[in-house]
């Protein structure tokens, strides 16, 4: 049967049915997620520092740009060794931050605004400070185990004591620390601030979810898992820890594991039950409280077989969405090729598996795209990251195209992750509209004209190619298709990276991204006339020019555009 005869039969019985296929898509599925990094969102009380009061002033804006669900990185009470992912009481909003009162007006005004909230959950490890962990140094009943203890090693001959095996911290050193009053090392696969828990003890599986339940009867719309990856660790049946082989690879001076092969603490099967167990935990609590799916994210730099199977085994499901971090690898060389390439590693698997995709360039933990792939990417990448099918997950500033600052600094040696979190730029005014005090972080210099303010104004800025792209997710050319013939993709030559949206031979969107400083010329694309919908900085077209792509066109060096056809 001809592909035309068969759209056609697409269309007449979606016609039947009075829906679209898109109809079906939960919200989650062709959703704009946007991170907010807390503490360099916004200020509301000058002392630098962001928080919960910040972020509700700002809300409208988020509409204003299109986003569908905002996730917010932790806000929970912490002694902040590692910016809040050290929680010491997952119940407590951090007085930084606000008051449970901030947070319940900040969720109660995005409801209002239609805007789903995901809070940052952090479930392999808590606080030292975290009154659980006291319980468990104390031996108290239920928490003895309720962290990952161990004896050590007795060397016979010297009886000195030891680590009980040679696993490292991702952030330096031993992942085994003493402790004198318990007389037994525990286990910290991050700073020894962050004591991972011990999922062998139901007691955690239990406290976990309580604390899951205390967010979503306040209202939250679902959680972003934070390193499930790490929740499990392997034992001897004799109850020992195994040694970790070395894994031949040269040493990262940003994760001090990279020596070993983690065969013993990472990607272990377990923690894919765990969270098939979080998920129909959640699945259950929608079913007695209704409302809108309770979204799980779930946040793993994992090999791809290993995150579809968070998604499901064919049996149980699990995460809705494994973040895919294929683009965060993108660098100055990086073209069209490069991203053919990280775009089939994640469809090829997660797509034909599971029809689920998702986006991210940047993130609180890694440099920023335009500084690792130039300002000149900017634009055409945000029209090929909305473009391609699924969610599209943008960090704070990544919609005006902020760049890292190298001279920013938290403190003594400076954190290396310091340059991608500094606050945000609003606009020309003292410290970018951010604080009106001394910022935690140095305010990048360029803000006086890289702004949301100024790129209010101009009609082509990154801003506006953002709010262009997110418009169009809207239609139903860019929702989340089921069926791969309603979008396709490709390198076209090295540098020019084509995405293609339809919608059952009714309309259609394409976007042309010349990632190169070299003039790009294509001949009979399609036999359709299109219409240049929008368009970067780089493009000498007009909105609403018309162009033959049956003929020959061209590309001017990292010109971008989008396209649309219209039965």
């Amino acid at each position: 049967m001809s592909s035309c005869l068969l759209r056609f039969l697409a269309a007449l019985l979606l016609c039947a049915l009075g829906a679209t296929a898109a109809d079906t898509v939960d919200w989650w599925e062709s959703a704009t997620l946007y991170q907010i990094y807390p503490r360099s969102f916004m200020d509301s009380d000058g002392d630098g520092i962001g928080d919960l009061n910040g972020i509700t002033s700002r809300l409208a804006f988020f509409k204003e740009i299109g986003v569908t669900a905002t996730w917010i990185s932790p806000i929970y009470d912490s002694p902040m060794a590692d910016m809040g992912y050290d929680v010491r009481n997952f119940t407590k909003i951090d007085p930084l931050f606000g008051t449970m009162e901030d947070f319940d007006n900040m969720l109660a005004k995005a409801h209002e605004l239609d805007l789903k909230l995901i809070l940052d959950f952090v479930p392999n490890h808590s606080s030292d400070e975290c009154e659980w962990f006291k319980k468990s140094i104390r031996r108290e009943d239920g928490y003895d185990d309720f962290y990952v203890w161990d004896d050590g090693k007795i060397d016979p001959e010297t009886g000195e004591r030891s680590p009980p095996s040679n696993w490292r911290a991702v952030f330096g050193g031993s992942a085994w620390t003493w402790v004198e009053e318990r007389q037994q090392y525990y286990l910290h696969q991050f700073l020894p601030q962050q004591v991972d828990l011990n999922y062998a003890s139901p007691k955690v599986h239990e406290h976990m979810k309580d604390v899951m339940k205390f967010w979503l009867d306040r209202g939250v719309d679902g959680f972003r898992m934070d390193a499930t990856n790490f929740l499990v660790e392997k034992r001897f049946e004799n109850g020992t820890f195994p040694d970790e082989p070395p894994s031949g690879q040269p040493n990262n001076p940003n994760d001090n594991t990279t020596l070993l092969n983690h065969i013993y603490t990472r990607e272990l099967w377990e923690n894919t039950e765990i969270i098939y167990e979080w998920r129909e935990f959640l699945d259950e609590y929608q079913r007695l409280n209704g409302g809108d799916t309770r979204a799980m994210i779930i946040e793993a730099y994992s090999p791809i077989d290993v995150l579809s199977g968070y998604i499901s085994n064919g049996t149980h499901v699990g995460g809705q969405m494994p973040m895919n971090f294929n683009f965060v690898r993108l660098i100055e060389n990086s073209d069209a090729e490069t991203i053919e390439t990280q775009v089939n590693a994640w469809m090829d698997v997660v797509w034909v598996k599971h029809k689920m995709a998702n986006w991210v360039a940047n993130n609180h933990d890694n440099s920023r795209l335009p500084t690792r792939m130039g300002e000149s990417s900017v634009d055409a990448m945000t029209m090929i990251i909305h473009a391609l099918p699924g969610t599209s997950v943008t960090y704070y500033g990544e919609e005006i195209g902020m760049p890292d600052y190298a001279a920013a600094c938290s403190g003594d040696p400076c954190n290396f992750r310091d340059p991608e979190r500094t606050p945000m730029q609003w606009n020309g005014s003292k410290n970018a509209g951010f604080s009106t005090g001394s910022t935690w972080l140095p305010v990048n210099p360029n803000y006086p004209f890289l702004n949301v303010k100024v790129q209010r104004g101009v009609a082509r800025s990154s801003l506006q190619i953002f709010k262009g792209m997110t418009a169009l997710k809207k239609t139903d050319a860019f929702k989340a298709f089921k069926e791969d013939d309603g979008f396709s993709y490709g390198a076209l030559s090295k540098q020019v990276f084509q995405v293609v949206r339809t919608a059952v031979d009714r309309e259609e969107y394409r976007v042309l991204a010349n990632l190169g400083n070299q003039i790009e010329y294509f001949d009979g694309l399609t036999n359709k006339t299109m219409e240049y919908v929008l368009l970067n900085s780089y493009s000498p077209h007009r909105y609403g020019d018309k162009l033959d792509l049956s003929g020959r066109i061209y590309l001017m060096p990292y010109e971008a555009v989008v396209l649309r056809w219209s039965a």
